[in-house]
């Protein structure tokens, strides 16, 4: 007799898309090229630094901006004494002359300070600050700047008995991008050959293993394209929104394929034909693919409740990644299935093809009978450890890296370390944004005055500081060292000092005055108070939903409570990881990451969202699984047995994928990424293992029949069960 098989939405499109191939395959190549045509066409809209702020530094950069001062990105040169030469030496003097009279006759170079102002010199005497001004905006000032850099270069040349070094907005992230560009193009050809590696060995065919690969890829390609002309609405954060969509869109877009083919070559080799097998998978992978789909793309909604323009831009664009990968899954996938047929296994590699066909894995096997036997002690067990794991995140730190969490190796980081030991602050001033009718009249000229004299005689602040006022005088922006990393404690505590005491006791007293600080350290405070508040909006919203949502598919109250909290479980342990790795400092010599003190201030709500998403694929497909077996009769350990044997080796392929694609990021040499790359590759591989091996049999097993609960509400049925039909007469 053939199976009960439920018709939903994904089996009518896999019938859809069977009987019409060439219009499902020729459809989505034309989309995927017309996505990223119009992409290429629209181009990105990127998040300007005004957009990004938050709080009090958010309300400082946006007054700044709508105080139309003449664009222009600060720079620093640090002129050092070699081997004894000290400021006061002819050497010293003739070489500082000669570097300022070439960076004034040098384009675009405005408001220079040369040394012998107050707070130019070091306080060991041995190196001077020239500080100056690129005119033109965040992009345009990347190529102004280049001339002021070969200004430098040539000052530098002529005077080897001191060292003559250039720092600054624009010079940095012309020598950032760079590092950076050439960093995500080493991840994204490493983490193509190594998906395809992995799926060879999980298809065991050059065909099968090609086509999750090429649906990923495309799926990417129509994201990017698309996320274009989306965000003239919701603007990107540029530099971080591509490696994002590259990331999940290829996890999510190989683990769809995955479990559709794989369920339709284990239909196949049970004895079915092509279209019945398809038609199964279909209705059955089909479905959790949908429904994973949904969840992973509530989760990635949680991001637009984050506060943050820059989590909004990732939600948009993770979500669109997601979609994009479902319809092609639900569409042109089953097309290229049918269109294949028998060839869907050409090119089988015959050590891996054989091993496939054998059917279970011995190991999860192994593991998954000694569980079964003692679901108690099993759960208790793997639950202790993940919590072990988890309770060192009680403790964790966030800060935001700043310029120290960029890679330590390039030359224009080298050079603002020794900045920043000369001249302490320097590099990332606070920067008082004033605001009045006139901040030229007298009251408010004397309160500004005033604020400086403070500022520099209170601990942690110091010069040299610099003023500007913009043309309509309604702003004032006055820049002042501070002290520290510019994220670290003693930064915190200069911040705090000029917002609590220093301002209030001199602009505080200015009627119709008011003054906001900004600037980085200002902006890492107030992001991680923006975070703080809002994360348990973020957790409400995605657990809440994605209640509802699992509640709906399988019928079921405990199943998504299980689920939540597993996920839970495995998101905690990966917090904990983190904390011992990248705060408390172990494995730093082999990892080679520059410590910040703690973990990256948006990195825990952004893993949350992401792995909570992620972490869905796994557990729709297996107890979508275990449900259909149950529904076949079995009982509910049978069904468990059955339905996580017959799951796990896609699952444990499917994890390999992402932990391979993740620990890639975890190699790349900026923190933030390394970081980013660890906490997911460490979360998916206990997820795929922990979670899914020990902790979701035993759990299911010990709640037997209470796995499948719902309450009656009064007056209303039991939740609706979906149509089901006989499938086997093919699509």
């Amino acid at each position: 007799m053939l199976p009960v098989i439920r018709t939903n939405v994904a089996a009518a499109a896999g019938r859809w898309s069977a009987r019409r191939r060439r219009v499902a395959i020729w459809g989505w190549l034309g989309f995927v090229l017309v996505a990223f045509a119009v992409g290429g066409a629209v181009g990105q809209r990127y998040l300007t630094v005004p957009e990004m702020g938050n709080g009090e530094s958010g309300r400082a950069l946006r007054a700044y901006d709508k105080a139309n001062f003449p664009e222009a990105a600060l720079e620093q040169v640090l002129v050092h004494g070699r081997a004894g030469v000290v400021a006061g030496d002819p050497a010293f003097k003739v070489a500082a002359r000669d570097l300022v009279a070439r960076l004034r006759a040098t384009p675009h170079v405005r408001d220079l300070v040369a040394p012998g102002a107050p707070g130019t010199i070091s306080r060991d005497g041995r190196s001077a600050l020239v500080t100056f001004r690129i005119a033109g905006d965040e992009r345009t000032s990347r190529d102004h700047v280049k001339a002021a850099v070969a200004a430098t270069a040539a000052a530098q040349q002529a005077h080897p008995s001191v060292r003559v070094e250039q720092f600054g907005e624009a010079s940095a992230n012309n020598a950032i991008w760079e590092a950076m560009t050439s960093d995500f193009r080493r991840a994204e050809t490493t983490s193509l050959p190594v998906t395809l590696v992995v799926l060879l060995v999980a298809f065991g065919a050059i065909v099968a293993a090609g086509i999750p690969l090429l649906l990923g890829m495309t799926a990417v390609f129509a994201a990017l394209g698309l996320l274009s002309p989306l965000s003239h609405l919701i603007p990107v954060s540029e530099g971080n929104i591509d490696p994002v969509v590259l990331l999940i869109g290829l996890a999510v877009g190989v683990d769809y394929s995955m479990f559709y083919l794989r369920r339709n070559l284990e239909e196949r080799n049970a004895g079915r034909d092509n279209r019945s097998a398809l038609a199964v998978a279909a209705a059955t992978s089909g479905r959790a693919v949908l429904v994973s789909g949904l969840t992973v793309m509530v989760a990635m909604a949680g991001m637009f409740l984050a506060g943050s323009a820059v989590f909004s831009s990732f939600g948009m664009g993770t979500m669109l990644v997601v979609a994009v990968a479902v319809v092609g899954s639900l569409t042109v996938l089953p097309a290229m299935v049918a269109w294949l047929g028998d060839r869907l296994e050409r090119g089988r590699v015959p050590f891996i093809a054989k091993r496939r066909r054998r059917g279970e894995s011995r190991v999860w096997g192994a593991v998954l009978d000694r569980v079964l036997r003692r679901p108690a002690i099993s759960l208790a067990l793997g639950a202790g450890l993940l919590l072990a794991l988890a309770l060192p995140a009680t403790a964790m730190h966030t800060v935001d890296p700043g310029f120290t969490g960029l890679p330590q190796d390039l030359p224009i980081m080298q050079t603002y370390n020794r900045i920043q030991a000369a001249f302490p602050g320097g590099p990332v001033p606070a920067t008082v944004v004033v605001q009045a009718r006139d901040v030229t009249a007298p009251a408010v000229r004397a309160a500004v005055g005033r604020m400086t004299e403070q500022a520099v005689a209170a601990p942690d602040l110091s010069g040299p500081v610099a003023t500007r006022i913009s043309p309509d005088r309604t702003v004032e922006a006055v820049d002042i060292p501070v002290a520290g990393s510019g994220t670290d404690k003693r930064s915190e505590q200069a911040l705090a000092t000029l917002r609590d005491h220093v301002i209030p006791a001199t602009l505080g007293s200015v009627r119709g005055a008011r003054a906001d600080v900004a600037g980085l350290t200002a902006s890492s405070k107030d992001f991680n108070d923006t975070m703080k508040s809002h994360l348990p909006l973020v957790f409400a919203f995605v657990l809440g939903v994605a209640f509802l949502l699992l509640l709906r598919s399988f019928r079921s109250i405990v199943i998504p409570l299980t689920a939540i909290a597993l996920n839970l479980l495995s998101v905690g342990a990966a917090y904990g990881v983190l904390k011992l790795v990248f705060q408390d400092g172990h494995l730093q010599s082999l990892l080679g990451f520059a410590d910040l003190g703690g973990v990256v201030d948006w990195l825990p709500l952004f893993l949350f969202v992401i792995l909570f998403g992620l972490s869905m694929d796994y557990h729709v497909l297996i107890i979508s699984r275990i449900r259909e077996e149950y529904d076949a009769g079995a009982s509910t350990e049978e069904a468990v047995s059955r339905g996580i044997r017959s799951t796990a080796g896609i699952i444990t392929s499917a994890a390999v994928v992402m932990v391979a694609v993740f620990a890639i990021f975890g190699t790349l040499s900026a923190t933030v990424f390394k970081q980013m790359g660890v906490g997911l590759a460490v979360a998916v591989l206990i997820d795929a293992t922990i979670v899914r091996a020990v902790l979701l049999p035993s759990a299911m097993t010990l709640l037997g029949r209470w796995n499948w609960y719902a309450p009656r509400l009064p007056g209303r049925p039991r939740l609706p069960r979906a149509r089901q039909r006989r499938v086997g007469a093919g699509v």
